[in-house]
């Protein structure tokens, strides 16, 4: 996942990917469908993240390189660097901030940001295959890795962003509102916490402590 933890294609055990949960990953809302090559690209997508992971498993992620990746997925390494920016990106990009964001904005409208965030966070967990809890135990294991470590949180603004998004749908203000922009901050700051107080494969643990800090934050941050 990324600092939040982009997409990928369904297989046997996938989680539901772009198109398939009434989004498309490119913002357009439900009901939109993907075309030929929209759903072509996410099947490469998809066949490099797991090509990537699987050798990763095999060999440890220094001994991987991008090119064996490519190889793998039958695709050229600039291809590769189409759907992902760095070999780190191909760990920590995949579906769960869209299925998250989509929890999110599917609650009543009435719910705070925050409270809304709470009441995702719980449906988000409650509705994760095995599959997907798969994926991002794997992920958090990897995250401990300096280098992907470094580039998740280099993915701090790009995360604040899609969360500032959000939550500007949310209460009728712009993304850049500085109020906005300054709760997906506080947000992101949880989860931050929640994620760096856990160990590298505990989910429930991560989720727990994730909702531990928004109580907190819902409640003014009382000490």
């Amino acid at each position: 996942m990324s600092a939040l933890p982009e997409q990928a294609s369904p297989g046997p055990d996938h989680h539901p990917g772009p198109g398939e949960d009434g989004q498309d990953g490119q913002g357009r809302g439900p009901g939109a469908r993907l075309g030929l090559r929209e759903r072509k690209k996410a099947r490469t997508r998809a066949a490099i993240r797991e090509h990537a992971l699987r050798l990763i498993r095999e060999q440890g992620y220094d001994a991987t390189t991008v090119e064996q990746i490519a190889e793998a997925a039958e695709v050229s390494p600039s291809t590769f660097f189409r759907y992902f920016p760095t070999k780190e990106d191909v760990v920590l990009q995949d579906d769960l901030d869209l299925l998250w964001m989509d929890a999110f904005r599917a609650q009543p409208p009435g719910l705070s940001p925050i409270a809304a965030m709470r009441a995702a966070l719980h449906e988000g967990f409650a509705n994760m295959s095995e599959a997907d809890m798969a994926v991002l135990r794997e992920t958090m294991d990897l995250a401990a890795i300096p280098a992907i470590r470094a580039r998740m949180l280099d993915e701090l603004g790009r995360t604040t962003q899609l969360l500032a998004s959000a939550i500007a749908e949310r209460t009728g203000r712009a993304a850049d509102d500085f109020a906005v922009l300054t709760v997906a901050g506080a947000v992101l700051g949880v989860a931050m916490s929640a994620w760096f107080s856990t160990a590298n494969d505990d989910i429930e643990a991560f989720a727990d402590h994730y909702e531990r800090g928004l109580a907190l934050l819902e409640a003014g941050l009382p000490l």
